[in-house]
């Protein structure tokens, strides 16, 4: 029996924990939280669409009928690759085989101010810190001057990508359905939600078509949306741009870019650009015989794909299943992604979807986005919470999870 290490509780070493099940391996799972969370939803949870349960679960209960795996929670600070072993908070683990799927975190490109005060959309946690952080200032605006008024109201959202159009998306939809009546005290017109992107158009990694609309669907929800702008500083109170226009925000949500989790120990020569590893097209680790890395973290360069997959939930569960099944076959079969495709949703009845074969947009584009998404919720609980939610919001244009709950602190 060999004991198989995984670091990570994503999608990718989710995955291939459980593809592993009852298999004669010793599965150490370990991950610095109790639960997996999905991703794809955080923004709904930062725009008070979804409570934070019904996007997570907890590991120790996914795991309770798999008498091989053993959970840890706790980080790991090095891989001691000559002595097969990890270092964590909890002491040192031994292994025979380590799959390292950490994923990815915001990459602020450097810039330590931004850092500082920008919001990311990695985790639950800051899911939940934005969502605090939003109704807070719209609390403080009642009683602001007009200067202060405005910079509280105002929102940046930086990043073109998915994350920037869905988050921007369900401000809008939170600006004409619910602040009004929220707080009819203030006058919504003058609330602005910008959406600011370097590059030359929205969802670059989608078809020319998707941006085209996706841009059309967030300024017919009233969102400015700034194309090939380059975001130079932001210090809790003005958006500087790199074209010398500014923008007085207390807000501002970082999603432009992602740099993988990397762990101190590994070679030098196995890190590659993003921060991420560089694999074969068995997910081994160049420059390693048994460590292999999966999901966002990992870079694999295949014909199809030179510079490297997508990183995407759906390449790190392939190659979840690509390696379990090596693993279990005691077989060394690359890996080749099928793009089974992309797909964003804008607002209620505005998505876009790019398929290998078809493309389309707007309303069945929005159902075929909820579909897929609820399917990949984990746990029947989670998926009716969620749908009955969604249903709710459909018919009323609203939910009751508008609440700012801040963490505790013991007063000493």
């Amino acid at each position: 029996m060999q004991r198989i290490v995984i670091i990570g509780g994503g999608f990718a070493g989710l995955k291939i924990a459980r593809s592993l099940k009852n298999t004669d391996n010793e599965i150490w799972l370990i991950d610095k939280n109790n639960f997996h969370q999905f991703q794809p939803l955080f923004y709904q949870v930062a725009t008070s669409g979804l409570e934070p349960s019904s996007i997570t679960f907890p590991l120790r209960k996914l795991f309770q009928s798999y008498k091989n795996v053993h959970l840890r929670v706790t980080e790991v600070t090095k891989v001691n690759v000559n002595e097969n072993s990890i270092t964590t908070h909890l002491g040192e683990i031994k292994y025979d085989k380590l799959i390292i799927a950490t994923g990815a975190t915001t990459n602020f490109f450097g810039n330590t101010t931004i850092a500082k005060h920008a919001i990311p959309m990695k985790s639950v946690n800051e899911a939940l810190y934005l969502r605090n952080t939003l109704l807070q200032n719209f609390e403080d605006a009642l009683s602001a001057n007009d200067e202060d008024k405005q910079a509280l109201l105002n929102i940046v959202v930086v990043g073109g990508g998915p994350t920037g159009v869905e988050v921007s998306g369900a401000l809008a939809e939170m600006k004409k359905n619910i602040l009004p009546k929220d707080y009819p005290e203030l006058d919504f017109s003058k609330m602005n939600i910008y959406l600011i992107e370097s590059g030359p158009r929205t969802l670059g990694a989608m078809s020319e078509q998707a941006s085209v609309k996706s841009k059309e669907y967030l300024e017919q929800l009233g969102v400015n949306v700034w194309t090939s702008t380059l975001v130079k500083n932001f210090d809790g109170n003005v958006v500087e741009l790199g074209n010398g226009k500014t923008i007085p925000t207390k807000t501002v949500v970082w999603g432009a870019g992602i740099i993988g989790n990397n762990i101190p120990g590994m070679p030098e020569s196995s890190i590659t650009r993003g921060n991420r590893f560089l694999v074969g097209r068995t997910s081994l680790v160049e420059g390693c015989s048994n460590i292999y890395a999966i999901g966002d973290i990992a870079l694999m360069k295949t014909e199809k794909f030179p510079n490297g997959h997508p990183q995407v939930a759906t390449v790190a569960i392939e190659q979840a299943k690509h390696l379990a099944n090596n693993i279990k076959n005691n077989t060394n079969t690359p890996y080749e992604y099928s793009d089974k495709g992309s797909m964003a949703t804008v607002g209620k009845h505005l998505a876009v979807v790019d398929l290998p074969n078809i493309k389309f947009q707007g309303f069945i584009a929005w159902v075929f986005w909820m579909f897929l998404h609820l399917m990949l919720i984990l746990g029947v609980k989670n998926k009716l919470i969620i749908f009955v939610n969604w249903l709710w919001k459909y018919f009323t244009s609203d939910q009751s999870l508008r609440l700012i709950i801040k963490p505790f602190k013991k007063q000493l």
